[in-house]
């Protein structure tokens, strides 16, 4: 009995024993096993790139580092992409909201003679409902060979200043008319009070605008620079004048006797007083003869100063806009060309391309000065290096003569290179009113 019990005393031990050993046999193994798959995971899974390109020559490695920075490159910009689609799905969700809002209420009105209506959004992101004529004006428009790597697009829009859709009710006014038949007889006045308020350049139409009866063939070059136009030159509807007779005897408020070509518009712009007065051959004097050749008149009037560079070769663009009279009839029929452009509105000029620019009563502190800065800026990108800048005849108060003006010159980068303020008199000394006529040439760096 003794002896059995102690049998199997010992008979438990020896399976604890073997039990033992057998973990400590399988512990080793299993550690191998591990090894081997994690070793196969390495070099065949998802990091095996790391011990291929521990193995690659360096430019091997560079290059695989490109593709990689590449690929992350691409999907930055795949998230910004599909971050722009859904700012614009959300738009364009809103401005359906918007139109059947619209439709509602216009479904009991007769339509419009312009028929299907748009929802455009304008700077505030406010919905306006526009005729179809202007939607086909603005587009867009798909190109007929398809995508254009040029364009970087398979459609193009025309231009419209951004301005024209908080005037909208004044810009559906302007788009309504017969297509293919004449323009309305009152859109000129209509046209110009658009572009006074910003709304520049306007969409492009599809209606004839209407020509001056009994036109007669322009006088030829050289005479036609001092010679009266015809009348027959203008359609005369939009004027309080009907005549440039009229034009002479009345004065034009917007220019002083400027379309007088025989009286005090003959000898502007000859003579150099040493003062405010710089003359034209005293100011192209300044630069190396002939390299002053082309050139623009900011606000020039009936195109004075182009004329007589013209006698000088020098070719001059002259903007301006028709303000109760036809400027640019005007200085078409002298054989200049005119430009129908506000100061608001980008030069449509390539960066250093002019050699002068010339402005002479129409820059003045009646401009906003911070709309002014941009102008100056825009006028020293389009002049070359060398080029000037003649500001004729600059009117401020005494009190913004240095503190805003003169600094915002030399801000802008301009070098002076004739200078010369003077009080205007006529008024009282009182008044504080100053004239400022500089010659500012762009720096040659």
């Amino acid at each position: 009995m003794g002896n059995e019990s102690h049998d199997e005393y010992y008979s438990k031990k020896l399976q604890a024993y073997h039990s033992y050993t057998q973990k400590f046999k399988l512990k080793p193994l299993m550690l191998v096993i591990l090894t081997n798959l994690f070793t196969i995971y390495i070099f065949t899974g998802p990091l095996s790139f790391m011990y291929h390109c521990s193995s690659l020559s360096p430019p091997e490695s560079n290059s695989i580092l490109h593709e990689l920075n590449s690929t992350k490159a691409q999907l930055a910009e795949t998230q910004l992409l599909l971050s722009e689609l859904h700012h614009r799905l959300n738009s364009t969700n809103l401005l359906v909201q918007a139109l059947l809002i619209d439709l509602t209420r216009q479904q009991d009105k007769p339509s419009s003679s312009n028929g299907v209506v748009k929802v455009v959004a304008n700077d505030d992101s406010a919905a306006i409902v526009t005729p179809e004529e202007l939607n086909i004006a603005l587009g867009p428009h798909k190109l007929p060979f398809g995508h254009s790597p040029r364009i970087g697009s398979d459609e193009i829009h025309t231009t419209i200043g951004a301005a024209c859709m908080k005037f909208h009710e004044e810009l559906h006014q302007y788009m309504a008319y017969e297509i293919g038949g004449e323009c309305p007889i009152d859109d000129a006045l209509l046209a110009q009070r658009l572009i006074l308020k910003g709304c520049e350049p306007l969409p492009r139409r599809r209606c004839r605008a209407k020509s001056p009866t009994n036109y007669v063939e322009p006088m030829p070059l050289p005479d036609s620079l001092w010679t009266m136009p015809p009348d027959t030159s203008v359609v005369w509807d939009p004027y309080t004048c009907k005549s440039y007779r009229c034009l002479v005897e009345s004065k034009n408020k917007f220019c002083n006797n400027c379309f007088d070509l025989q009286g005090m518009e003959n000898g502007r712009l000859i003579f150099d007083d040493g003062g405010l007065d710089f003359g034209i051959d005293q100011v192209l004097a300044t630069r190396t003869a002939g390299t002053i050749r082309i050139g623009l008149d900011i606000g020039g009037g009936t195109g004075t100063f182009a004329a007589r560079m013209k006698e000088r070769n020098v070719a001059i663009v002259t903007s301006t806009l028709n303000l109760d009279a036809p400027f640019n009839n005007f200085i078409a029929s002298r054989g200049l060309i005119p430009m129908h452009l506000s100061m608001s509105q980008r030069l449509p000029f390539f960066e250093n391309t002019l050699d002068i620019v010339h402005s002479e009563d129409a820059i003045s502190n009646w401009i906003p000065d911070t709309m002014l800065e941009f102008l100056l800026y825009d006028i020293y990108r389009v002049l070359r290096p060398g080029g000037l800048f003649w500001l004729d005849h600059f009117f401020c108060f005494g009190s913004q003569l240095n503190t805003t003006y003169a600094s915002m010159f030399d801000r802008i980068g301009f070098n002076r290179v004739r200078w010369h303020a003077a009080m205007k008199l006529d008024r009282g000394v009182q008044k504080s009113k100053w004239y400022i006529s500089a010659l500012l040439e762009k720096p040659i760096i």
